[in-house]
C-alpha cells in the first residue's frame, strides 16, 4: 500500500532522532491503514509514549480480517476510479482543445 502520507516521513525522522516523546492518535488506523504495528514497535523501541484516544471495542480475528479486506477494497477502488478520472479528464481536455482549435480556423 502507499505509505507516502503527508508528514509520515517527518514523524519517522522525529521518532528516530528522539525528537518525539509522545505520539497521540485519535484512532489507531489514522496512523496507517496497514503497517501501524511497525510504527508502534518503533515507538516502543525508542521509548515514545503512544496514546490512542478512541481505542474502540476489542475485535475478534474474523472482525479484524473483514475490516482489513474492506480497507483493501476501498484503497484499490479509490485508485481505480482516481486513475479513470484522470484519464477521463485528459480526454475531456483534449476534446476541448480540438473544439477550440476547430473554431479558430
Amino acid at each position: 500500500m502507499n505509505h507516502r502520507k503527508k508528514g509520515l516521513k517527518r514523524l519517522l525522522d522525529g521518532i528516530v532522532e528522539d525528537e518525539v516523546g509522545r505520539l497521540v492518535l485519535t484512532h489507531k488506523d489514522r496512523l496507517l491503514r496497514f503497517g501501524a504495528e511497525l510504527i508502534l514497535s518503533l515507538c516502543q523501541a525508542r521509548q515514545v509514549e503512544v496514546v490512542i484516544i478512541n481505542q474502540g471495542e476489542d475485535t475478534n480475528f474474523e472482525e479484524e480480517l473483514a475490516s482489513d479486506v474492506l480497507e483493501i477494497v476501498t484503497v484499490f477502488s479509490a485508485r481505480l476510479y482516481g486513475s479513470r478520472s484522470h484519464r477521463n479528464q485528459k480526454l475531456i481536455d483534449g476534446v476541448r482543445a480540438a473544439v477550440k482549435e476547430s473554431q479558430c480556423t
